[in-house]
């Protein structure tokens, strides 16, 4: 559903990421874990056009991103609150967002109802985005993200400032999209819940893959092995 092929990023004279040749098919669930600065924000930010790479070309179902806005139309993400649109309401916001996807409020009102123990809107009524906390803000653009009914969904640290009952359903939440075939790509420092949600895991170290791992029931202490060393 995903290919890199050949790409680069280089900033002066720092590798930021690059890979050869990474394949990411249709209804896997792909975790990216590694230590600050490893890439793997660069990595979801090419994936998403947000930045230009070096070298190489980034393809969605075949179609390159950087030629086409086809592939927004199945594709929801969020990498942080930069995304968010402070002087909007959660409400708001998300209406907004379910606008550019021909959702409606009706739409809107059973998807808050549906996931009204993750966010419960009516605790934060008349209350702007930017005055939320920053586990809320989280959690806002992680709907944000769903809401769109995508084929692709793509989170950069989702479980960061979430409570710990906040962070069970989600991990929940993004098994049972990957279950239904949607396809999942998440970033995540935790590794508990990166090993209990994905089929598979990259690690990246200073931009490059270092591991590529189908998840068993070592997966874990492997990684964790790993970071140890």
């Amino acid at each position: 559903m995903i290919e890199l092929s050949d790409i680069s990023k280089v900033y002066g004279p720092k590798t930021a990421f690059e890979a050869k040749k990474l394949e990411i098919p249709e209804r896997e669930c792909l975790g990216v874990v590694g230590n600050n600065g490893a890439g793997k924000t660069t990595m979801l930010s090419l994936i998403l056009d947000l930045i230009q790479p070096t070298t190489g070309v980034i393809r969605s179902k075949g179609n390159p991103v950087a030629a086409t806005d086809a592939w927004k139309s199945y594709t929801g993400s969020y990498l942080n609150e930069g995304f968010l649109i402070p002087f909007l309401t959660p409400v708001e916001f998300l209406e907004f967002v379910g606008s550019l996807h021909g959702k409606n409020r009706s739409d809107l009102d059973v998807f808050l109802s549906d996931n009204a123990r993750f966010f419960n809107h009516l605790n934060y009524s008349g209350k702007y985005i930017r005055d939320l906390s920053s586990g809320n803000k989280n959690k806002v653009g992680i709907l944000a993200a769903l809401f769109t009914s995508p084929e692709i969904i793509i989170l950069d640290e989702p479980f960061a400032n979430l409570d710990p009952g906040s962070q069970a359903l989600l991990r929940d939440m993004l098994k049972t999209l990957n279950e239904t075939g949607i396809t999942l790509i998440i970033s995540s420092h935790d590794l508990h819940h990166i090993t209990e949600i994905c089929t598979r895991i990259i690690v990246l170290d200073e931009g490059f893959i270092a591991r590529d791992l189908k998840v068993n029931g070592n997966t874990l202490t492997e990684l964790e092995e790993y970071f140890r060393v």
